[in-house]
């Protein structure tokens, strides 16, 4: 265990935290200096085997650092209030190497073939850079779709969109049942169809359209209804 200087007594850390608030940078030295016993007390506490003792510190007095340069007197005594972000750094550290052990190498081996070769994920995994492309692009276009359903479309053609196709968890139904709903003719209700897709279709093009330029903001202005 390295040598430490001895803890401050009250009177000393407090001349110390007042000549760093007057901005005297020896001081804020002096504070972290005298506390880093407390560091090597806490990180013991967090001490496995194999683990490198050094790093733990320096981590541990990055908490420390933090402490000093935020500590005020309402927030209690300078050695609690250091303690909680020593060990909240040291946790963060140590959530994050567990994170990284449970984390798997696609072209890491996971065993070998018939002729003895390393077999790693990526070679069991059946999945093309073509496939990647279109389901990213799918969800790409997805995404667009559900920004412009009320910017081009009225309440009763998204409604009829909606119940066609099974949209946002809605049972499909047929032209017949939506033209009972509202009173209409099922040929009716196939034109308002028609028109509702030719609407979403022109306005993906114009996002499309507008995304090259750099600038979609406002190429819908606010939805009038037509009667």
């Amino acid at each position: 265990m390295k040598s430490f200087s001895d803890p401050l007594n009250h009177e000393e850390e407090m001349y110390y935290l007042q000549q760093y608030k007057e901005g005297s940078l020896q001081a804020k030295d002096i504070l972290i200096e005298h506390n880093l016993r407390l560091v090597a007390h806490i990180v013991k506490k967090y001490q496995q085997p194999g683990r490198d003792m050094d790093d733990m510190l320096s981590v541990g007095t990055v908490g420390l650092i933090k402490a000093v340069n935020s500590f005020d007197d309402s927030k209690g005594k300078l050695a609690t209030y250091a303690a909680k972000c020593i060990e909240n750094e040291i946790l963060m550290l140590l959530r994050s190497e567990k994170k990284k052990s449970r984390e798997v190498s696609l072209f890491e081996p996971i065993g070998t073939d018939k002729d003895g070769n390393d077999v790693s994920l990526i070679d069991v995994i059946e999945i093309t850079e073509k496939e990647v492309y279109e389901k990213c692009e799918l969800r790409q276009n997805m995404l667009k779709l559900h920004e412009i359903f009320d910017k081009v479309l009225n309440e009763r053609e998204r409604d009829i969109i909606f119940n066609r196709y099974g949209l946002y968890g809605r049972t499909e139904v047929t032209q017949k049942q939506l033209a009972e709903k509202y009173g209409i003719s099922r040929s009716y209700v196939s034109r308002i169809e028609k028109k509702a897709l030719k609407k979403l279709k022109d306005g993906m093009e114009n996002i499309r359209d507008d995304g090259a330029k750099g600038n979609r903001k406002d190429k819908f202005g606010p939805y009038e209804e037509k009667t």
